[in-house]
């Protein structure tokens, strides 16, 4: 009010620095004649969303009666006083989950609830790596109809997703997408929400899933969005530059061994194949297999298959004509060419990784 009224930002605190709870609601209706208990509840006591038991409607009896049974409900409220007993007592379904409270809670020292804040940080100079996955991708991939067994708007979406992300969050140096997940490198030195896992892991998630949703018409023109996607993720640490390497040559060959299989599956089940039977076709099967059966029967060369399905999605900072951006590759990052190529990614002195066979 004192801003829109033409106070600077700095006068507005300077006036209201040190001022009570009673010297603000004379401000308020002296100079703007504001009843501070006139504003409207959501704001001045913020909202509660629980689940409470209702009886409902479930049924009628032959001659019209109706059926009534307890239901949970979610219910919205602005309550006066959470802390309160008259609030529990009012909802007391809440009090058979919490127990009873002896007094108001108003009335204890808040301070001690600070001794339940764990603060614990990643460890120093090391990479940090986020790794994200779609919760529940398999049932979000049908009812939204994905091509199977891959389907390339959906991957560009993700990639889209990890631009923006790396873009917003310069920290970021490196990313990895294939399927429904995604890796993000942290430079070593990062000081990223004082490399607090909770935070680092709830802004990378956050920001990715609302990116994701904001984009789906841009992929999906034709296509509604019929519920939001939801990611998990995990925050881990790898000390050097050989480890972290070694994690994203394990995430490309799983994309390859996962790729191959569900390439065949799908052509199997496209052919008339049930899906148990194609599964019991494929138990067991190795790499040479499964690439003789693309041949043989469907006349596909597995090297032939767009790189984006059979080696995923490289995301990573380059300098052009003296400009950062962000560029996404479909490229080999096992073998030390793709790191000799672009040496500032992980701006580190790099060993040799170990072979990729000591990797399984």
């Amino acid at each position: 009010m004192l801003i829109k009224c033409g106070k600077a930002e700095k006068e507005a605190q300077d006036i209201l620095k040190g001022s009570q709870k009673q010297e603000r609601n004379e401000l308020l209706f002296q100079q703007f004649g504001i009843n501070y208990k006139d504003l409207p509840n959501m704001f001045r006591q913020g909202s509660c969303v629980f689940k409470t038991e209702v009886k409902d409607i479930v049924k009628y009896t032959e001659n019209g009666s109706p059926v009534r049974r307890l239901r949970r409900k979610l219910k919205i409220v602005h309550s006066d006083n959470i802390t309160g007993r008259s609030f529990w007592d009012e909802h007391c379904y809440h009090v058979k989950e919490l127990g009873e409270f002896g007094c108001d809670i108003g009335k204890f020292n808040t301070e001690y609830l600070r001794c339940f804040h764990f603060e614990n940080k990643l460890m120093p100079s090391t990479w940090i790596v986020v790794r994200i996955d779609g919760c529940h991708f398999h049932r979000f991939s049908e009812v939204h109809e994905f091509e199977k067994p891959n389907d390339e708007k959906a991957l560009n979406l993700m990639n889209s997703c990890a631009v923006a992300l790396m873009e917003e969050f310069q920290d970021i140096i490196f990313s990895y997408g294939v399927s429904d997940e995604y890796s993000f490198v942290l430079k070593k030195e990062s000081e990223f929400y004082q490399r607090r896992p909770s935070m680092i892991v709830s802004v990378i998630v956050s920001f990715f899933t609302s990116t994701f949703v904001m984009k789906w018409k841009e992929f999906f023109p034709q296509k509604e969005l019929k519920y939001p996607p939801s990611f998990d993720g995990r925050a881990v640490c790898y000390p050097s530059s050989e480890i972290l390497r070694d994690y994203l040559s394990w995430r490309q060959v799983d994309c390859h061994i996962n790729n191959q299989y569900n390439t065949c599956f799908w052509l199997l089940v496209k052919s008339g194949k049930r899906k148990s039977e194609a599964q019991d076709f494929l138990k067991g099967t190795q790499t040479k297999e499964k690439n003789k059966l693309l041949i043989q029967q469907f006349n596909i060369h597995y090297n032939t298959l767009p790189a984006i399905f059979r080696q995923g999605s490289s995301v990573f900072w380059v300098k052009e004509n003296l400009q950062k951006k962000v560029i996404v590759e479909h490229c080999n990052i096992i073998d030390q060419c793709f790191w000799d190529t672009h040496p500032n990614i992980l701006d580190d002195d790099l060993e040799r990784p170990r072979s990729i066979h000591n990797l399984t």
